[in-house]
């Protein structure tokens, strides 16, 4: 009996990574036009929401070691498009967020990708963010045998 497609997790991994790397091809093409990288978009939409963010939860969200998003962020520093400050609840913490320079900058590289990207169906948006969502968090909830 041939196992259930549940069960072939490499079709779903070949099939994911596919996806990520047309998609990550397609907003590099984006964003290559206006001087900007992917690492960088992803710190940058992190920043949008105007909270501020620990330079740990950056790199968490921009998949970038610390040393890395280090050198980012100071890169960003550098174009006047990210700020640092000591965090008012824990002096021990930086937090990042953007200057009013990319503040506008972001909200151009947003128009700009939304303008060139593809429209799912409707409705298969939000069922694709939801499905993919919980795959992470049954992933990340299971836990992995260690191969001796």
């Amino acid at each position: 009996m041939p196992a259930s497609s549940a069960r072939q997790p490499q079709d779903l991994l070949q099939l994911l990574t596919r996806a990520e790397r047309v998609a990550a091809r397609r907003l590099r093409s984006v964003l290559d036009e206006e001087g900007c990288s992917l690492d960088e978009w992803r710190v940058l939409t992190l920043l949008s929401d105007g909270k501020g963010h620990s330079m740990t939860a950056v790199a968490e969200a921009a998949f970038l070691p610390a040393p890395t998003l280090t050198k980012l962020v100071d890169h960003l520093v550098d174009q006047n498009l990210v700020y640092r400050r000591v965090d008012p609840l824990d002096r021990r913490r930086i937090l990042a967020h953007l200057t009013p320079r990319g503040q506008t900058y972001w909200r151009r590289l947003s128009r700009e990708v939304r303008s060139q990207w593809p429209v799912l169906n409707e409705g298969d948006d939000e069922l694709l963010r939801a499905l993919l969502g919980r795959l992470v968090e049954t992933l990340d909830e299971t836990p992995t045998v260690d191969s001796p």
